[in-house]
């Protein structure tokens, strides 16, 4: 007669047995989540979609002592596919404007940690890279709360292919760099970013500094770095100093504590994914008394609420102009169906750009 201990063993081996093929299948779905992220530039990690997981599958189990274990069980297990879709990624190419340590660069790491990030000297190469199939993501800014929007890259999704399929929001946090001996007391002269420098200007006021311009805050610091000079300062981020060997002199000197960049992640599929909750917008209306107002109104007739609407010049049509609305919702429901029928009545150019996830910092 078997003892408990073997024939617990024997079920032990015959589950494991069953759970490998299992997870066998469980990970060979996660390579098709990760193409499917990969084509539509989504990060591996959705908080919104776990939490659902978590809570369906929870629910199947009704002794509330194992419960507590399978939750965690669940948590691991999902722990583990993000690290395999990760290492599926690795060649991610991720192209950004700047140099190493600029905010791009940064904003780009954090969203796709384990990507490779390809450097183009401005917007319009970073984009077009995506276009042509050279890099499988951009990550451009389209809004600083302190400066307002990047026209040019408002610009490039107006008249590019490209689908927003996240913004996300980096906290920008300026700082007083210089070489390794220096202290602030021996900084005469600071170079930066203009709308860094701008930004800082009270600081700079305040410390009587020169100033000097430069195209990036990355730029500045490599050219700090090199010059070690004990004189001059760059003002950048911590993660720029880190790259380029530089001090901290002293934190935080931007004039305002709320200074975000929102960035957009742009691919060329369009995106669907619950964690996505927002729309963005884009068009022109015609020529006509009260078309803005008449597509405005359309708009709240659905019961979509606009979180942003911006206006930007038309380049080939002087005194003509295009809009960009950010809107709660999708638009690929009945309602929104129509809402977009009936916009299309009243706009010359009507393009759905993408959808995002509101309020997504990184």
């Amino acid at each position: 007669m078997k003892s408990k201990l073997e024939e617990a063993r024997e079920i032990i081996n015959r589950v494991d047995s069953q759970m490998a093929e299992l997870f066998i299948e469980r990970m060979k779905a996660a390579e098709m989540v990760s193409e499917h992220k990969r084509e539509f530039g989504l990060p591996i990690y959705d908080p919104a979609r776990e939490e659902a997981v978590i809570t369906k599958n929870s629910a199947l189990i009704n002794d509330s002592v194992i419960k507590e274990y399978y939750v965690e069980y669940i948590k691991n297990l999902m722990s583990i596919s993000r690290s395999y879709q990760q290492r599926m990624q690795s060649g991610l190419k991720v192209a950004y404007s700047g140099v190493e340590g600029a905010f791009a660069h940064i904003a780009a790491g954090k969203i796709f940690p384990d990507s490779n990030r390809i450097s183009y000297r401005d917007f319009k190469s970073a984009y077009n890279s995506v276009v042509n199939g050279e890099a499988d993501i951009a990550v451009l800014p389209i809004e600083n709360s302190y400066a307002g929007e990047v026209g040019q890259t408002i610009d490039l999704i107006f008249s590019g292919s490209l689908y927003i399929n996240g913004i996300y929001e980096l906290g920008i946090h300026q700082n007083l760099l210089g070489v390794a001996d220096a202290t602030v007391e021996d900084i005469r002269k600071v170079v930066s970013h203009p709308q860094a420098l701008g930004q800082c200007h009270d600081y700079i006021k305040l410390r009587g500094f020169d100033i000097e311009e430069s195209d990036n805050t990355a730029v500045a610091a490599k050219k700090v770095a090199e010059a070690k000079d004990k004189s001059l300062g760059a003002i950048a981020s911590v993660e720029t100093a880190e790259i380029y060997g530089l001090k901290i002199l002293e934190a935080n000197i931007n004039k305002s504590g709320e200074n975000t960049t929102r960035f957009a992640v742009l691919s060329r599929a369009e995106a669907e994914s619950p964690a996505l909750t927002s729309s963005v917008l884009m068009f022109t209306v015609k020529n006509e008394a009260g078309s803005l107002a008449n597509a405005i109104s359309i708009i709240g007739k659905y019961g979509y609420n606009m979180t942003a609407l911006r206006s930007r010049p038309l380049k080939k049509h002087s005194w003509q102009y295009y809009f960009y609305i950010e809107i709660d919702g999708i638009t690929d429901t009945e309602n929104g169906k129509n809402m977009i029928a009936e916009l299309s009545k009243v706009c010359d150019k009507l393009k759905i750009v993408g959808t995002f996830s509101p309020h997504a910092e990184i």
